[in-house]
Order: structure tokens, then sequence, then C-alpha cells
């Protein structure tokens, strides 16, 4: 009876830790999600200033969102965001979340911001797992190799040097590690096709969009 006694008493105190646990758990992340969204909202801000410089629009970007189904141009089959660029409700530039899907070690996860007139304003990479000291160079953090990506087009270079030079193209690949930067040239390369032919969609819709990969 003594031992049942002591047993009912120790579950009864697991459980009120248990409790009270989980209650600062959930008080936490209640009392901090805002913040927490807010934090996010502004990094994310900073990178897309970082492509498009914040005197070239007067929208709110990170508000004026769109997001896109296409998994063979923009390397998910989930939607992506497309972030809108406008200057007096005209658009300046789509920032797209596109993903390369084929690097080393996974996904890529890649901001591609193009002009209106097809011209890339820049690409950074957001998120990686490539191998640290070789493939993660396509990160502007750790070299300039991803800058040179800076007002190519379709047309510049042509579509056969839209490749790394080991492929017989223009890009950069890095001693050890071509695979990284070959998935990023291939994901722009991608982009910058989708975005030619989804151009004007991409702007006048306000829901999200589902577009056949061209």
């Amino acid at each position: 009876m003594q031992l049942w006694r002591n047993m009912s008493i120790s579950a009864a105190v697991l459980s009120i830790f248990a409790v009270a646990g989980t209650s600062i758990v959930a008080w936490t992340y209640y009392s901090t999600r805002d913040r927490i969204t807010a934090n996010e909202r502004q990094v994310l801000l900073s990178q897309l200033q970082t492509l498009v410089p914040a005197d070239e629009y007067d929208n709110r970007p990170t508000e004026d969102v769109l997001y896109v189904t296409a998994p063979r141009a923009l390397g998910s089959k989930h939607p992506v965001a497309v972030y809108r660029v406008r200057q007096h409700h005209k658009p300046v530039a789509a920032i797209i979340n596109s993903i390369a899907p084929d690097g080393y070690n996974g996904n890529i996860n890649l901001l591609v911001a193009i002009r209106y007139n097809g011209v890339l304003a820049g690409v950074r990479v957001i998120k990686q797992n490539e191998t640290p000291g070789l493939g993660d160079a396509i990160e502007a953090s750790h070299s300039n190799w991803v800058k040179g990506f800076d007002n190519k087009s379709l047309g510049q270079p042509a579509a056969k040097d839209w490749k790394v030079k080991r492929d017989g193209g223009v890009f950069d690949q890095f001693t050890g590690a071509t695979i990284s930067p070959r998935a990023v040239v291939k994901a722009v390369y991608n982009t910058l096709l989708y975005f030619k032919a989804h151009r004007h969609a991409l702007f006048e819709k306000n829901e999200e969009h589902h577009a056949e990969d061209h």
C-alpha cells in the first residue's frame, strides 16, 4: 500500500511538471511569435533590398507576394514565393524563391531577382547544405561567385553558354566542386525561362498561380 501511494505521488508530481513545462513552452511561443515573425520579415526585406535597392520601388514586396507552382521550372512540387517589386504601381522586378533540386547535398534555395525587361538584378543563395569550404562558395558570404549572374539574361550569354566552364559554358566552377555551381546555373536559367513565359501573369494575378512548365 505504501509503495502504491509513493508511486501515485511520484506520478502526480511528474504530471504537474509536464503540464507546467508544456504551459511555459506554449506561453513562450505565443508571447514571442509576433516578434519572431517581424524579425524574419525584416531579414527577408534586407535580402530583397540587396537584390533590388529600396529606392527603386514604393510597394512592400514582402506583402505583394504571389505563390506559384511549376515543378520543372522552379524545382519544387510545392508553391514557391514570387515577391513583386513595383514603382508607382508599375512592375519593376520579380524576386522568385526558386530551388535547385540537384545540389551536392540536396536542395539549394535561391532568390532570383529578374527585372521586368528580363535582365537579372541578382541572385542569392538563402539556404543550402553544400560541403563547407567547397560547394558553399555559392553563397555571397563565402565568395563573389553568385554575383556573376548580375545583368545576365536569356540572351546574354547565349543559351548554349548557360553552363559551367567544365561543361562548355561561361560560368566558373570551384576546384573540387562542380555540382553545386552547375545546379545553381541550371536553376537560374530555368527561372529566367519561366519568367519570360509568365511575366505578365506574375504581376497581374493576386492568388496562387499554377502554371505549365516551359
